[in-house]
């Protein structure tokens, strides 16, 4: 059945999306006539986002840390908290370092750091083929690699002990809380990309437990969490060699926990060229 007939003016489209419950319907419909080539193509827009698919999906791309990146129906949309994560990272990756995007999704936090840094050296991998098709888009022209696999299941082991950055939003969500995420991610995006255990940090800890391996001394590992969680997650850091400290802005309403691995000590060091 083809849509019904909605307004086709931005002013008169933002009551039909605020009551289809888009917070920010003013400038949602300012995207959706931008990209619309013309009145039918736009009520097809405007139907589809009142159905509940995600802004993005409809519209191709996803915006992040003031880059447009390609998202496909059905891959994880990268949140705007999400940039504390990519800022942190930008700030402790120098030009010329090594950085391991994993649980990638379409790239989004790859894509910020290889705009932001020159030179880097960048790989990425996600479980999902939907996902690894755009961060392939998003990653490779900007000099990425991006392979699909579990974790770290589909590196080269000549990355291990490589790794100057290593930044992860593993699903951290609380499986019995998927229920009660907004019907847009729930229902259009990858479970798998969601839910992160009984208490959400299950994909988590797997990352850390293998981090310090792949890790170069004085390496960062970077991940996100929820506030409650944060301290949980330093903690298992602490257990695993990495030292912690969680970051939070209330602003952007996001945690982040930044966990560094030891460089050796001097006298490791003079032992190690004597030897």
């Amino acid at each position: 059945m083809p849509p019904s007939p909605v307004p086709l003016t931005e002013s008169s489209i933002v009551p039909v999306l605020r009551a289809a419950g888009c917070v920010f319907a003013e400038e949602e419909a300012r995207l959706l006539v931008a990209a619309a080539a013309d009145t039918r193509e736009l009520a097809a827009l405007v139907h589809r986002r009142t159905e509940g698919l995600p802004l993005e999906h409809i519209l191709g791309y996803v915006e992040f840390c003031g880059l447009r990146l390609e998202i496909d129906a059905g891959v994880f949309v990268p949140r705007r908290r999400t940039e504390l994560l990519a800022r942190e990272a930008i700030s402790r990756t120098r030009p010329g370092a090594t950085v391991l995007d994993l649980c990638c999704g379409c790239g989004a936090l790859g894509a910020a750091v290889a705009s932001a840094v020159p030179g880097i050296e960048l790989y990425a991998s996600d479980i999902e083929s939907a996902a690894v098709a755009c961060a392939r888009r998003n990653l490779v022209p900007r000099g990425g690699h991006v392979f699909q696999g579990n974790l770290f299941d589909p590196l080269s082991p000549d990355l291990r002990g490589r790794v100057d950055v290593l930044i992860s939003n593993a699903p951290y969500v609380p499986t019995g809380s998927i229920p009660m995420m907004p019907p847009e991610a729930r229902l259009h995006e990858p479970l798998v990309a969601l839910d992160g255990g009984a208490d959400g940090l299950d994909i988590q800890r797997r990352v850390v437990v293998e981090a310090s391996q792949w890790l170069a001394p004085g390496g960062h590992l970077l991940v996100e969490a929820s506030a409650a969680q944060a301290p949980v997650s330093a903690g298992f850091f602490a257990e695993q060699g990495l030292r912690p400290a969680i970051i939070a802005s209330g602003e952007m309403d996001a945690t982040i926990i930044v966990g560094t691995r030891a460089e050796p000590s001097d006298t490791s060091r003079r032992r190690m060229h004597i030897g």
